[in-house]
């Protein structure tokens, strides 16, 4: 399994990350455990995880996906083979996710609780990677850029407090890195800036959605991305399952996530099924399933340091690890670039 750096850290991880936010709703228990040993045999040993988990979010799950990897780390006896990330939720009115029944801030108090409550949930003493999950401040996100930039004057907690609070954990030896999510270059850079300004913790790695129908990324981040050593971890390769095709022409399929759960709104705009249709052609051009193709896409990509990806059944699993035999070459980029240059980002 090829390996990146994280950032500027000494860590190396799997250039494949196992994300687990559908953990204890849409998948069990027992198809967890499966899959985690699946992905620990591939050689994929990073997974990430968020004190929001499982998704969607409400009380009777919040950190069963947290309590299902600790588990299988402690059945296993696992944690010093795995690299544990996961996220403090950023300013929402989930009044369920702390004691006092109040809306999630990134304040030094709600960090703590919240760390305290992920290391317990994941039965270990140290996180690798900590990630803030969205920002404090209101900026535009989850696909509401479609309708255009908004500017909000509220700044929410101020970035020093918020990365003084997660130096101490540092310090403390609770979290080794730290990283964001769900950020823009204002805020990356702002991030950083208080870092160096104030001798705190350097951001390692942005998690944010990225595919075949979103590629904002490239405005701005990218090219920050390396030049800062700050990688995306890329979410969402498939967008949700979209690239595969099955939710075409109102396409439902028993079991997905959009029968379940009704929330593929972020894939369902105006030109998505225009140019998944496209893809979809450019993949089997090429002879490679659409899925496969869609996660090399993206794994390929010289900004991303990992790939997180989400599989419903070890069917899908297989085809993810397949992804990593795709060569991709100078035609299948000619190819995709080409519809990109169509039909841009039509799910941002």
């Amino acid at each position: 399994m090829q390996k990146r750096r994280l950032g500027r850290t000494d860590l190396d991880v799997p250039v494949l990350c196992l994300g687990t936010m559908m953990y204890g709703d849409q998948i069990a228990e027992a198809d967890a455990v499966l899959q985690m040993d699946a992905c620990s045999d591939h050689g994929i040993n990073f997974f990430d995880t968020a004190e929001m988990y499982t998704v969607p979010p409400k009380p009777e799950t919040q950190g069963e996906s947290e309590r299902i990897v600790g588990r299988w780390i402690a059945s296993r006896k696992a944690r010093d083979k795995v690299i544990l990330a996961t996220k403090v939720a950023g300013r929402s009115p989930a009044a369920y996710m702390r004691p006092d029944g109040g809306e999630t801030r990134l304040t030094p108090d709600q960090i703590r609780f919240a760390v305290e409550r992920s290391l317990k949930n994941l039965q270990t003493d140290y996180i690798d990677l900590y990630q803030i999950h969205w920002p404090d401040r209101q900026v535009p996100l989850f696909g509401s850029l479609r309708t255009g930039y908004t500017h909000y004057e509220d700044k929410g907690v101020p970035i020093d407090e918020t990365l003084g609070a997660l130096g101490e954990l540092v310090t403390e030896g609770k979290v080794r890195h730290i990283g964001l999510s769900n950020e823009t270059p204002y805020g990356v850079m702002q991030f950083l800036n208080a870092a160096e300004r104030g001798g705190l913790p350097r951001v390692a790695s942005i998690q944010n959605a990225y595919n075949l129908l979103n590629r904002v990324f490239e405005a701005g981040l990218a090219e920050m991305a390396i030049e800062e050593d700050v990688g995306l971890l890329a979410y969402s390769p498939i967008a949700q399952g979209a690239l595969t095709g099955k939710y075409l022409d109102g396409g439902n399929p028993p079991g997905s996530r959009k029968a379940l759960f009704d929330r593929l709104q972020r894939y369902e705009t105006p030109g998505a099924d225009d140019a998944i249709r496209g893809y979809l052609a450019i993949a089997q051009q090429f002879g490679a399933d659409p899925a496969a193709f869609a996660m090399q896409f993206v794994t390929t990509r010289s900004f991303v340091t990992s790939n997180i990806f989400g599989a419903r059944n070890m069917e899908q699993l297989e085809t993810i690890f397949s992804s990593l035999e795709i060569d991709w070459t100078e035609e299948m980029e000619k190819s995709v670039n080409e519809l990109h240059g169509r039909i841009q980002n039509p799910c941002p």
